[in-house]
């Protein structure tokens, strides 16, 4: 770094950011701090512009009663419900929509028709026969049926079917009809999908992960009227609130987890299981309601009868259930606001020993977490099931995986994986179960809250936990790939390229930048806590949140989400110069001596090197009388002249600038900044000074509002500076670290050493004659 020193004081200090902020005021192209006003919906009666539900919110409410039978011999469902739909709408509405997401499995599905696919070289079993795949999961609809018992008429359109009413449902009135169903059981293991079961050809038994079993509700807002999209397997779901009670039919020898409260436990419980569940209510830690013991007991017997399961669940938009035969079952109650809830986790052995050891306490920690950063929990249980599903989440019930070796044995990352995945299903009770947003249309406001969420009760599990996202780090590979492989966060579900990266990781690290960055963590709690509370049992919108964050902050984020979620634009800041200025004195006693000192230091150039040995002498050496003033005048020598004007300048100055002047030396640098990478954001600069000591100083984003690619910014010290870094701790996800530093820092790296192979491979003649043949 040149340490140039300039007379700057005869200028007038003031006058520095004068002149830097008239440079500054070209902007080209989009301005990137353009208010979001115009591209948000216009606040109404129903959503306000503070991003509160307004005073005449209305949501829709959908009730269900539902009988269900698990055939354990053809893996198969049968049903039928009762739905009592209340419109609290203002409008009158002549037909209803349901939704039938099994028919993602019918042989005409869109899903199928429209999946795209290739062919290689060398395919793998599961993939041939998934395109030779026969399997017909589809819903038989067997008859919708109205209160008289008359049928309603139906139009199936792919996974949407509506039921045109007898007469226009209005305002404030309930209308109750009947469904029944009956469908075939996905292979999860073989076809994925988010239900299903699998088969142990060990001990020959099933276990089933069941949801997205019934035809359920399409919601019907102020905002966009039916939620209909067609269910394509990416988009997940959006459900009206109700209250249900679920009667499953299972094999009598099967433990059955589901939704809600078991209201039969006398029927169904042994009494030495209903003594332990009772026990589980004043535990410290999980205890066994059904130990491993008798778990692999019952996968040994095949009962002939049935039980009848009846679970009952209020104020919920879903339910799910789990079965089976092999399930060993622990619970523990923990207190959340004074309120009990239930913690269980049901698993068959194949989960030992890691999910008698983690599941209930992580399902416990996640409740705790969660409830301190949004609303309390509220539903009276919270489970996790193990099964083939790796992670999905419905209200008080997850399904999640990670499972050791046979022999007991697992990896690091096995095990924070399965800690991992539990924390984020069982954090989804909270977005979007009780924080009802519409992840068919926007996956990232429940998957990138929750991730966000997922992060923060990770790292109060244990210190410096792996966690895979959250940290502005872990999203910086993403956001360096090329824009044609990307989409902005602010995408319909269904049209996302990069699911992961785009709905869960990019908004995990964005909220965490505004935590940690851009507002700061107790501006920002209470904010992400306000949006909670508003929204809790509601349906919200993109810009209910984008708009409560601000509403309960004070902090104009209108760049935040433009970059960040409607655009790919990504993060890099580059410090391309850095200028070092300290004042004049304005003393030509001082100021002259310097420029001596610095002109007596100076290199020679090397022609005035070769000059001084090889010119012997000059015509004015040979000829002293060309000589005049200037040969004997020396320019940085102290006249009288210079006294009298300094002179005359100190008695120009204030007493305040006369103290500025005779102050210890400050020394003034200016940044040259660019933003290359798109994405405006705050400017953090680590200083190092010449004793080793450091400074951190963060200037707002705001810092780019005059123009959004390049800036300047002085920077004043008491200390002399040797090296100035950006994003020193990584917090704004900068893809390109090299030009961060000034002066430049060459990148650390390593290679691998390897001895050059000494003899080729054989090749297959070589190959055949050692073998014998030819």
């Amino acid at each position: 770094m040149k340490n140039l020193r300039r007379c700057i004081a005869l200028l007038g200090l003031g006058l520095l950011p004068t002149v830097a902020l008239q440079a500054q005021t070209t902007n080209s192209g989009t301005d990137k701090f353009a208010q979001l006003e115009t591209t948000l919906p216009t606040p109404n009666v129903y959503r306000t512009a503070s991003g509160a539900p307004g005073h005449k919110y209305w949501q829709q409410r959908a009730d269900y009663d539902i009988q269900v039978t698990l055939d354990d011999a053809k893996q198969a469902i049968t049903g039928r419900e009762t739905v009592t739909y209340t419109n609290r709408s203002p409008d009158v509405l002549p037909y209803l929509w349901m939704q039938l997401d099994q028919n993602l499995y019918d042989q005409k599905s869109a899903t199928k028709s429209t999946q795209v696919s290739q062919l290689q070289d060398r395919m793998q079993f599961q993939a041939l026969e998934g395109l030779l795949s026969d399997f017909d999961g589809g819903f038989k609809i067997e008859s919708v049926t109205g209160r008289d018992g008359k049928a309603l008429k139906t139009v199936v359109n792919h996974t949407m079917m509506r039921v045109d009413l007898p007469a226009p449902l209005r305002p404030g009135q309930s209308y109750s009809f009947n469904v029944k169903w009956r469908y075939n059981i996905n292979d999860q293991i073989k076809m994925g999908g988010r239900s299903g079961y699998e088969y142990f050809p060990e001990d020959k038994n099933y276990l089933y992960e069941i949801a997205q079993f019934y035809p359920r509700m399409a919601v019907y807002s102020d905002n966009q009227g039916w939620q209909h999209k067609q269910f394509l397997g990416g988009g997940e779901f959006t459900l009206p609130f109700g209250d249900y009670k679920v009667s499953i039919t299972a094999p009598a020898d099967h433990v059955v987890a589901a939704t809600g409260t078991l209201q039969n436990a006398t029927q169904v419980l042994s009494a030495t299981q209903q003594k332990r569940l009772a026990q589980a209510k004043n535990a410290k830690k999980p205890v066994l309601i059904v130990s491993q013991a008798e778990a692999v007991s019952a996968e040994a017997g095949r009962a002939t009868g049935t039980k009848t399961w009846t679970y009952a669940a209020k104020n919920v938009r879903d339910f799910a259930w789990a079965s089976s035969r092999k399930f060993i079952w622990d619970a523990m109650e923990i207190k959340q606001s004074g309120q009990p809830v239930l913690c269980m986790s049901y698993y068959p052995k194949e989960g030992n020993p890691l999910w008698g050891q983690y599941s209930t306490e992580v399902v416990a920690h996640t409740i705790k977490t969660y409830s301190k950063f949004t609303i309390p929990y509220e539903y009276p249980v919270a489970i996790s099931v193990h099964g083939p599903i790796f992670g999905m989440e419905y209200p008080m019930l997850s399904f999640n995986g990670g499972r050791p070796e046979k022999d007991g044995t697992y990896s690091a990352q096995l095990k924070y994986a399965m800690i991992g995945v539990i924390t984020h299903e069982v954090g989804h009770n909270f977005f979007p179960m009780i924080v009802n947003s519409d992840e068919r249309q926007w996956s990232w406001m429940d998957e990138g809250l929750n991730s966000f969420m997922q992060y923060l009760t990770e790292q109060e599990w244990e210190r410096n936990y792996p966690s895979r996202r959250g940290e502005p780090k872990s999203i910086v590979d993403y956001m360096r790939t090329d824009k044609s492989v990307q989409n902005p966060i602010m995408t319909n579900s269904e049209s996302v390229l990069q699911l992961g990266n785009n709905a869960y990781g990019k908004p995990a690290a964005a909220l965490n930048i505004l935590r940690e960055t851009v507002m700061g963590r107790e501006l920002f709690d209470h904010a992400f806590k306000t949006y909670a509370q508003r929204w809790a049992y509601k349906h919200p919108t993109p810009a209910d949140f984008f708009r409560t964050m601000e509403d309960a902050s004070a902090v104009d984020l209108d760049w935040f989400w433009r970059g960040w979620f409607y655009t790919t634009d990504h993060t890099d800041l580059a410090l391309e110069s850095v200028k070092s200025f300290t004042p004049s004195t304005g003393d030509p006693a001082v100021e002259k001596a310097r420029l001596q000192q610095l002109q007596a230091a100076a290199a020679p150039s090397i022609s005035a090197q070769r000059n001084a040995t090889d010119l012997k002498t000059t015509l004015v050496d040979e000829k002293p009388e060309l000589k005049d003033f200037y040969n004997e005048y020396n320019p940085l020598a102290v006249t009288a002249a210079d006294q009298q004007r300094y002179a005359a300048y100190r008695a120009g100055l204030s007493p305040e600038q006369q103290q500025r002047l005779a102050a210890q030396p400050q020394y003034f640098y200016e940044l040259s900044l660019r933003n290359l990478g798109g994405l405006v954001m705050p400017v953090i600069v680590q200083l190092t000074y010449a004793d080793n000591s450091q400074e951190v100083r963060t200037i707002p984003a705001e810092i780019w509002r005059k123009n959004n690619e390049k800036v300047t910014k002085v920077m004043v010290t008491d200390k002399p500076v040797i090296s100035f870094v950006l994003d020193p701790f990584l917090q704004t996800a900068d893809t390109d670290l090299s030009n961060n530093a000034f002066p430049r820092q060459p990148a650390a790296s390593r290679f691998d050493l390897f001895q050059q192979q000494q003899q080729a491979p054989q090749n297959p003649m070589q190959q055949a004659a050692q073998n014998g043949t030819k």
